[in-house]
């Protein structure tokens, strides 16, 4: 079982809040966009906070930029999670062979899907066709990310009530 940290977040500073739960028996981490602020700054207060809350051992991850940055990187899962056509075939096109350094990946995203993504719906639903295989998906910030959530998960593996 792999629990992620929840960091209350009050109106739009996402760096301040403290973990709302956290097991020592249980691997554990924390993700969050990188925005507009300095990838390393915000990791380290991540890093930070997970040491105050007694877990130094708790992965932490930022996602470059933002989010839509790791849907970008597999637009087979956009076209079947939003019920959409021809969205792979963009996928060796110069933009979406590093999603990572788009300058907007939300609008990006919104464009690319003439309005039918939307943050929140959208994103339960991309997330549900995410391929787990980092070869894949072209997001290096998301293939980083399951790495590591892969190195929380192994010791677990064995573990029939592993969730």
């Amino acid at each position: 079982m792999v629990v992620t940290l929840e960091f209350a977040a009050p109106d739009k500073d996402q760096n301040s809040g403290k973990p709302k739960r956290l097991s020592p028996d249980i691997g554990s981490g924390g993700l969050r966009d990188q925005d507009t602020g300095d990838c390393h700054v915000i990791k380290q207060s991540l890093i930070d906070k997970c040491n105050a809350a007694g877990r130094p051992d708790a992965l932490v991850r930022i996602a470059c930029s933002e989010l839509e940055s790791w849907y970008l990187g597999d637009l087979a899962a956009i076209e079947t999670a939003l019920s959409l056509t021809n969205l792979s075939r963009h996928q060796r096109s110069s933009k979406f062979r590093n999603p990572d350094i788009l300058g907007n990946a939300a609008q990006e995203l919104d464009q690319l899907t003439k309005g039918v993504y939307q943050k929140v719906g959208g994103s339960r639903e991309i997330g549900k066709h995410l391929s787990l295989d980092i070869v894949s998906n072209r997001s290096t910030s998301f293939r980083v990310f399951v790495e590591g959530l892969s190195r929380i998960v192994r010791p677990y593996a064995g573990d029939q009530g592993a969730t």
